[in-house]
């Protein structure tokens, strides 16, 4: 009897993993045999610049298991953190400085030079292939819905994760949304989902496009890929650089520290402002996660005038302290003489103006 029920229970993971739509699909062959002729691709697999640990194996994963779903009060808010709510009628008007919307996590409406801008945008409430596999999100409700906001001209995703590629929010975004820049293989997901092959553009490392007047580079980090249980490295990662006419953003998505951010540093900055990974990290995993002290460092390195931590105050995907990224990067921040800022999620992140002040929302009233 035992033996059946583990029968069955094997057939609904392989059925799930085969099935639900959320896990996307791999690139096919003619796409394979394309990324082969790159020099960070081989045996199927993309490769970070530099050496990077992957050694968190299946043995060890299970073995951490008890510590990650530790009931540790400290890694999820004791009390209703604050979220602006946004009046869609506040995003129509053509004339609006540079700005931006943090809807917590690593998700961005960015507004710039007339065009709307969103960044990873995971607006669903767990970053997992079903909710019964993950933690859900802290607030209880986002700045502004998505069948609220403006058309969207593009969509850009650092790599295809759950916690930054989310099928629902995709699936709602699809009719609203002119084009899509994802890293290469990215788009095999998105095709899978139903978007049109025409609205999707998938960059490399160092890949430039000119859309209209915004410039657009996609750029090393180094982090890794995958949604399924084997096809790690399959679609690239990276970070965004978006230069308009005035001003010129980085957004890091995910990855380790590394010399790589010298090198954006000196062929883009510098930046007026940059949304810089912080959060999720553990010393286990620190070389394809920064530490709160890297990112506040990295942002120094790519000549960031400001620097905004991001990757935190939305979910708990690792064991320490909700607030623990955003109180060890400010200490470190001011050590090194970066200037820094915090929203609260949801508010105007107004670029023309001074982003020097901090108010610390996220301490218990």
């Amino acid at each position: 009897m035992l033996v059946s029920l583990a029968g069955i229970l094997v057939l609904i993971g392989v059925l799930f993993v085969n099935l639900s739509p959320q896990f996307g699909a791999d690139p096919d062959e003619a796409k394979k045999a394309a990324f082969e002729k790159l020099d960070h691709y081989s045996n199927g697999e993309f490769r970070n610049l530099m050496p990077t640990s992957m050694d968190m194996d299946i043995g060890k994963a299970v073995k951490m298991l008890p510590e990650f779903f530790k009931n540790d009060p400290t890694r999820v808010p004791d009390f209703e953190i604050p979220v602006v709510k946004v009046d869609s009628l506040d995003l129509v008007n053509k004339n609006l400085p540079t700005r931006l919307i943090w809807f917590g996590h690593s998700a961005f409406l960015l507004q710039i030079d007339g065009k709307n801008i969103l960044l990873d945008p995971m607006f669903g409430d767990v970053p997992a292939p079903h909710p019964l596999l993950g933690k859900g999100r802290f607030s209880k409700e986002l700045p502004i819905e998505i069948e609220q906001l403006p058309q969207i001209d593009m969509v850009l995703f650092s790599h295809d994760h759950y916690d930054h590629l989310d099928y629902e929010s995709v699936i709602r975004l699809m009719e609203k949304t002119k084009a899509f820049y994802v890293p290469l293989g990215v788009g095999s997901h998105l095709e899978s989902w139903g978007i049109e092959s025409s609205k999707i553009h998938e960059l490399d490392w160092w890949e430039e496009q000119q859309v209209d007047d915004i410039f657009l580079a996609f750029a090393p980090s180094r982090h890794f890929s995958g949604r399924g249980l084997n096809n790690r490295f399959s679609t690239l990662w990276g970070s965004w650089i978006i230069k308009g006419e005035t001003k010129n953003i980085y957004f890091s998505g995910d990855g380790g520290y590394g010399p790589h951010f010298n090198e954006i540093g000196e062929k883009y900055g510098p930046f007026d402002f940059a949304m810089m990974e912080c959060g999720q990290y553990n010393e286990r995993w620190k070389e394809i996660h920064m530490m709160p002290e890297e990112t506040a460092q990295a942002g120094k390195d790519i000549k960031a005038n400001v620097i905004m931590p991001i990757h935190w105050a939305a979910f708990s995907l690792a064991m320490h302290s909700w607030t623990d990224p955003v109180e060890r990067v400010l200490i470190k921040a001011k050590e090194i003489d970066q200037a820094i800022y915090v929203p609260k999620i949801g508010s105007f992140i107004d670029l023309e103006g001074n982003l020097s002040s901090t108010e610390k929302w996220w301490i218990k009233p």
